[in-house]
């Protein structure tokens, strides 16, 4: 076909190539979250706990925690009863305690390695991200502020997949 053939496929692939990239970057996934306010968005790389066991042994026991990673707790009912400690855990975290919609409804800052006094989300609590102490108030993740993930369902989040 000549040259004009050769840049129409490489126009093709090259739109295609960017297509998939637009696409891949905003879907959700269930090893990845996404906050956003008016301070702007941030992507953390996640392990999701679940269940119970998973639940139960978070993050203790950790040297370190990559400065874009976190956990993720989600339980099976919206509850006012959500509390966690640091017994066992070795770095300062954020606690980000979210509710059905997805929206941050507290945040507390840098809980203290070993410290075994509860910290309490609050009511209608659905699921809770730990990231890095003193990440929240480094990027300005605060109340209102909605996360995006698989685990908040389309019909009532704030910020649905």
């Amino acid at each position: 076909m000549g040259n004009g053939g050769k840049k129409l496929g490489f126009g093709a692939a090259l739109w295609f190539f960017l297509s998939a990239s637009i696409a891949v970057a905003g879907e959700c996934r269930d090893d990845q979250v996404l906050l956003r306010g008016d301070w702007g968005q941030a992507r953390f790389t996640i392990e999701l706990a679940d269940d119970d066991a998973e639940r139960n042994h978070g993050l203790m026991f950790r040297d370190e925690l990559p400065k874009s990673a976190g956990m993720l707790f989600v339980y099976p009912d919206v509850s006012d009863r959500i509390g966690f400690w640091m017994k066992n855990t070795l770095i300062p975290l954020d606690m980000i305690f979210l509710d059905e919609t997805g929206t941050v409804r507290r945040v507390h800052s840098n809980a203290v390695p070993h410290d075994e006094t509860p910290i309490m989300g609050g009511d209608g609590i659905l699921a809770v991200l730990e990231i890095n102490g003193g990440m929240a108030q480094s990027l300005g993740i605060s109340e209102g502020s909605e996360l995006r993930h698989p685990a908040f369902a389309a019909e009532t989040a704030a910020w649905p997949c």
